[in-house]
Order: C-alpha cells, then sequence, then structure tokens
C-alpha cells in the first residue's frame, strides 16, 4: 500500500490492488499542491467535513472517474444532490468496502459548504487496509477522547494538522501524538497560506522526544506503508 501527499490534508492511498482512495483533494486552487486535478484518479474520495479546502476538486474528480464519495450522512446527502454517488455513515459508525475497512470518528471543527449548506459534524477517519491502521484526523482540535481511538485501534500511521489558529498547533500535536500512541506521526494542513504557517521539523523534533517516530512528507511525495 501507498500514501502519497498532495499538501495541506490532500492524500491518495492506492491499496495493493490499485484501488486509489483520495482524502480532501484541494488541489486546483492549493498554491502548494504540485499536482492539478486533472492529473489525479480515484475509486472513492472520503472527505472528512464539509469546507472548501477539503471538498476542494472532489466533485470534477468524482466526475471524470465516476468516483464514490465516503462521508457523513449530511455532506453524503449534498453530493448526491449534486448528482453523484455517495455512501452515507456517521461519527462512530465503521463499513467494510472492497478495499478494507472505514470508521469515521470525532473531531472538534465546523463544516459549512462553500455554497452554505449544512455539511453535518466534522470528522476523523482511520482506515484499515491490507493490514495497516490509517488514522486521518480531520481538522481538529485536541481532545483526550484520541487516547480511545488510539487504544480501540492500534495506529500505524497517523495525520494530523499543526497549523494552528484552525486546527492544532504543534504542541497540541505532539500531545495528541502522545494520547494515540501512533507507530508513525505525520504532519499536515500547515504553510498553505500564511495564517497556519508552521515548521514541520519542529513537529518531527518534538515528537520524537516521545521517542516516537515522525515523517514530514515533502508535497507531491509517495511513501510505502508497512
Amino acid at each position: 500500500m501507498k500514501l502519497k501527499y498532495f499538501s495541506h490534508s490532500a492524500f491518495q492511498i492506492t491499496t495493493a490492488d490499485n484501488k486509489k482512495i483520495l482524502i480532501d483533494p484541494f488541489l486546483n486552487g492549493n498554491p502548494t499542491s504540485p499536482v492539478k486535478e486533472k492529473d489525479v484518479n480515484a475509486d472513492f474520495i472520503v472527505l472528512t467535513h464539509a469546507h472548501g479546502d477539503h471538498i476542494g476538486d472532489a466533485f470534477n474528480i468524482a466526475k471524470r472517474c465516476n468516483s464514490l464519495f465516503i462521508c457523513v450522512d449530511e455532506l453524503a446527502n449534498y453530493c448526491k444532490s449534486k448528482g453523484y454517488q455517495a455512501h452515507n455513515m456517521h461519527i462512530g459508525g465503521g463499513y467494510n468496502f472492497d478495499f478494507g475497512r472505514l470508521k469515521f470518528t470525532i473531531a472538534h471543527h465546523g463544516s459549512l459548504t462553500p455554497d452554505n449548506h449544512y455539511g453535518g459534524q466534522p470528522a476523523g477517519v482511520v482506515l484499515s487496509i491490507d493490514g495497516i491502521n490509517l488514522y486521518h484526523t480531520g481538522d481538529t482540535g485536541l481532545f483526550l477522547d484520541m487516547k480511545l481511538i488510539g487504544e480501540m485501534t492500534p495506529i500505524d500511521y497517523m495525520l494530523l494538522p499543526i497549523g494552528d489558529n484552525f486546527t492544532m498547533g504543534i504542541d497540541d500535536a505532539v500531545k495528541a501524538v502522545e494520547f494515540v500512541n501512533p507507530k508513525i506521526a505525520i504532519p499536515m494542513h500547515y504553510n498553505t497560506f500564511p495564517i497556519i504557517a508552521a515548521d514541520p521539523y519542529e513537529f518531527k523534533k518534538k515528537v520524537e522526544t516521545l521517542g516516537k517516530k515522525s515523517i514530514v512528507m515533502d508535497y507531491g511525495q509517495e511513501i510505502v506503508l508497512s
């Protein structure tokens, strides 16, 4: 299984059987993304919440690729209202897809579409694929129940924001790593705009003082998950 980072909170997972799962594909309007919407394909698109920098280019990609949206109920219905196929879920619920299992978690944030429709509760997502557990926290502040997420599903890779202002900053994100206890922590949602400027290597250094491993992924970098 491979994980590719497009910057901000946008990632692509490619499974062993070549299924492609996009998470929060904000590309064309993203000043740090090395790719555009036309360069990316998806069988599935996971949206953590409805903000424009997370829905991003999802609809154009889904139209071209006939992708299935996976998101919380209200946001899934919004996608369906636009003519797209979606699988409705909600916080705490899991489902076995043909690529693996997906479960939504709580996230402390907001969720309003760019055209001012309520997008339901913001979420994080735990994906269990090919024997690997990956936790994308979505946009969130720090919360104590992250401990339960790590206890219920031992996390191999944790993707979490460090940009502050709208989400956790570096110190809160380090505490989140301590709560979840993943094998590897990967920072996201930073340096896209000046207001969320942050040094990912400061985060990495602080995580390593916990005896944990952190990887700072370059924009456009793809790694093999093991």
